[in-house]
């Protein structure tokens, strides 16, 4: 699905990603994690496309994307990819529910009876069916996040990207969401985030630790029950690696 080949970057003197190879396979689910400043944002921002690489490439389904001209490139990820933040960046002018069929209508594939269609569907599924016409300021920030998703989803991407998509949630609702990613996941969809939760990590399939701009170590889980305490076991190791 996605070949990241030998991609490197640096911001004036200092090396934030170091020759990085990886790939992400259809039905993935891959946590990133690693010490701030290890370079986890930026892998994430490059493999979405949202930041170039100084050198390297990110093969989506046999396109290398930073060859496509930005008008492409804009057209390719509003299709392809879905994207959700710690913070929802939705948008104050308008109802959740518009905010959700917005990029749908950017996107203009479909027409806006399938988009708000799709988009009733999605709200129902997250449990936010009865805030379509909310203002965002009306609602909770787990009610928020949750939209968030369905306005990634609106044009059925075959992948989502997410920056510490429960980091601004109390436990209650990033357990809500996290339940989401991992039925959105056995559902087909792809996803990479990055996190600093160890327990948001363990839904995951597979873990990369990222130290020093490098990929400094890798975990698969095949034990649900288990994952959490395999992930603090790992992750200790990846630590005492640092000190």
């Amino acid at each position: 699905m996605i070949k990241v080949k030998n991609i490197s970057k640096s911001y004036k003197d200092a090396i934030v990603l170091n020759n990085v190879s990886l790939e992400i396979n259809k039905g993935d689910f891959t946590a990133v994690m690693g010490p701030s400043g290890s370079g986890k944002s930026t892998l994430l921002y490059s493999i979405s496309s949202m930041d170039n690489p100084d050198e390297g490439e990110v093969v989506f389904e046999g396109i290398d994307v930073y060859k496509l001209s930005e008008s492409e490139l804009s057209k390719f990820r509003l299709n392809k990819m879905g994207f959700v933040f710690q913070n929802s960046q939705l948008l104050k002018n308008l109802s959740i529910f518009d905010n959700i069929i917005l990029p749908g209508m950017v996107a203009k594939r479909e027409s806006i009876e399938v988009v708000r269609a799709r988009a009733t569907e999605l709200m129902s599924k997250m449990g936010i069916e009865d805030i379509k016409d909310s203002d965002i300021r009306e609602v909770s920030g787990g009610q928020l996040q949750r939209a968030a998703i369905c306005r990634a989803m609106i044009n059925s991407p075959e992948i989502l990207f997410m920056y510490e998509p429960t980091g601004a949630l109390n436990s209650e609702a990033a357990s809500q969401v996290m339940e989401i990613l991992k039925k959105l996941n056995q559902e087909g969809i792809s996803i990479m985030l990055v996190t600093h939760d160890a327990k948001m990590a363990s839904m995951a399939k597979k873990v990369i630790y990222i130290k020093d701009g490098k990929l400094a170590g890798e975990i698969k889980l095949s034990n649900e029950k288990e994952a959490l305490a395999e992930i603090d076991f790992w992750l200790r190791g990846q630590t005492s690696l640092i000190c």
